[in-house]
């Protein structure tokens, strides 16, 4: 049969990350392309005993139906949480979602039409790449700068694009670049939307996870007009399986959300989210986070003790993040990353990302990979550097 599919699937193409980490499943593959928490993060134990005592004391409670908004006690901790640590409440609500992913795609519905503009920082998360280009908007990317979006250009998209309707950013720790976006930009951008009415979606999904100096403040704490959306998750903190994600945004949003959200999925899965609740409030999710930080810290300060040893001498330029589970490498013009991905995985089975992929117009030619450190094993990822220091060669 000839089928006939819906438009909006034209132009779209298998995430190039899941694709590499078919390879990166196999036991002999060095998973540098991974973004995944190793065994170590999870708190097996703590999950064994909540979800026992969840199926024998209230199992009708995660069983059954439930409301569309999400776990009412889970949603009144986070609003506490974020009015506590950002002072963000105003007039914001929470809602409960199946991952951050689920969030991009519900907030690009709720306010894009087709062939609408949504602007990106360039390079950015593919996972959001594919989420907007689904919904048939029209993607403009604004370069990076050392200490987040290049505000200037940022501004000139604005201007050039009366249709933009969301500015997405991940501020914390940014996927794939790890850079940190400073203070002071944090305050520009939300000037700036204000200035030309856009939405600002805010993706902190490492956030917690920052192991040197100080936090920032999210934009939303900036927010006085209703005009940021923040969405955070348990993926990188928790579990990634669990599918448990939240949005803070203005209750007029947030009610046209779960709109969506009802005909997505009708709500969250209860027993992912009651697990979560009760991690949060019986157990001591502060030192669980600490354990992480100190966990990542010990894998980043390893993978870049290890680039200095077996790639020093080339031209190699990357920001060192301060959180987070990504080193974005740009290695010399002259190598082609395609080719050379390639023969990482296919040659020496060492899994790697493409720089082209995180970009807006998967076209472009970047000399630029990169490598997760949260994933692989301490002498993986020495072994791993080692090997791209011998391609190099």
């Amino acid at each position: 049969m000839n089928y006939k599919f819906s438009h909006k699937l034209d132009g779209l193409k298998p995430s190039a990350i899941r694709e590499i980490l078919k390879y990166s499943s196999k036991s002999d593959v060095i998973p540098f392309s991974a973004g995944n928490p190793p065994s170590e993060a999870f708190p097996i134990n703590d999950i064994q005993k909540i979800t026992n005592d969840i199926l024998k004391n209230k199992p009708v409670a995660a069983l059954q139906y439930g409301v569309s908004e999400g776990y009412e006690k889970l949603r009144n901790y986070l609003k506490e949480d974020l009015s506590n640590r950002f002072d963000i409440n105003c007039d914001s609500d929470v809602i409960i979602v199946s991952g951050a992913q689920q969030a991009i795609d519900l907030v690009t519905r709720t306010f894009c039409n087709c062939g609408d503009v949504v602007i990106c920082e360039n390079p950015t998360f593919i996972g959001a790449i594919t989420a907007f280009k689904s919904n048939n908007v029209n993607l403009v990317g604004v370069n990076l700068e050392n200490n987040g979006v290049d505000v200037e250009k940022l501004e000139k998209a604005f201007k050039q694009n009366p249709n933009a309707k969301i500015f997405y950013t991940i501020p914390n720790f940014q996927n794939p670049t790890g850079i940190t976006t400073s203070e002071e930009k944090r305050a520009c951008i939300y000037n700036l939307a204000k200035k030309y009415g856009v939405i600002v979606l805010e993706d902190n999904p490492y956030g917690d996870l920052r192991f040197d100096d100080e936090d920032i403040n999210p934009i939303k704490s900036l927010d006085d007009e209703g005009i940021v959306i923040y969405v955070g998750s348990f993926s990188k903190i928790f579990s990634p399986g669990l599918r448990v994600g939240y949005i803070s945004a203005n209750n007029k949003i947030t009610q046209k959300l779960v709109i969506l959200k009802q005909a997505n999925d009708v709500h969250t899965n209860l027993l992912s989210q009651i697990t979560v609740f009760d991690f949060l409030t019986k157990y001591d999710i502060k030192a669980h986070i600490n354990k992480l930080k100190k966990l990542y810290k010990h894998k980043y300060d390893l993978m870049n003790n290890c680039i200095n040893k077996y790639i020093k001498g080339y031209k190699l330029n990357y920001i060192k993040p301060k959180g987070g589970l990504f080193i974005w490498l740009e290695l010399p013009e002259s190598i082609d990353m395609l080719d050379f991905c390639n023969k990482a995985i296919k040659d020496h089975s060492v899994a790697l990302i493409p720089g082209n992929v995180f970009y807006i117009g998967q076209n472009i030619k970047s000399n630029a990979f990169r490598a997760n450190y949260s994933a692989p094993s301490d002498s993986q990822i020495e072994c791993g550097i080692k090997i791209i220091g011998n391609m190099l060669k």
